[in-house]
């Protein structure tokens, strides 16, 4: 079995802080000004106070929980993540379950930008 690269485990820590709701240690791997997608409403949210707020409304409604399949680097500041992503509804139900790819830029060893694809 290989070693994950040290990408990869910062990636898995991301998406292990989101599906366990701890949200400042998802945020920490973040730029301060982090450009994420509103997948909700659509358009963009910037900086952590606004990915924080969205990640919480986000969770009144659905229960997704994402898992990384594939972890690609691009060269040094281009990630793609291949996610399983399970959204749930607050009952229980799954609503979709599927593979998507989130594309990730990265400066000073930070998230600054998020964009989802499908895979």
């Amino acid at each position: 079995m290989a070693i994950p690269s040290q990408t990869e485990r910062f990636f898995r820590a991301l998406y292990d802080a989101f599906n366990a709701r701890d949200f400042d240690a998802g945020l920490a791997s973040m730029h301060p000004d982090v450009n994420w997608p509103n997948m909700v409403e659509g358009g963009r949210e910037h900086g952590h106070a606004a990915v924080k707020a969205y990640w919480a409304k986000q969770l009144e409604t659905i229960d997704p929980q994402v898992e990384p399949v594939r972890v690609t680097p691009l060269g040094e500041d281009q990630v793609v993540v291949d996610v399983r992503q399970v959204v749930s509804d607050k009952d229980g139900k799954v609503l979709s379950d599927d593979v998507v790819q989130h594309a990730y830029t990265l400066r000073d060893g930070l998230i600054e930008r998020m964009d989802v694809r499908e895979s």
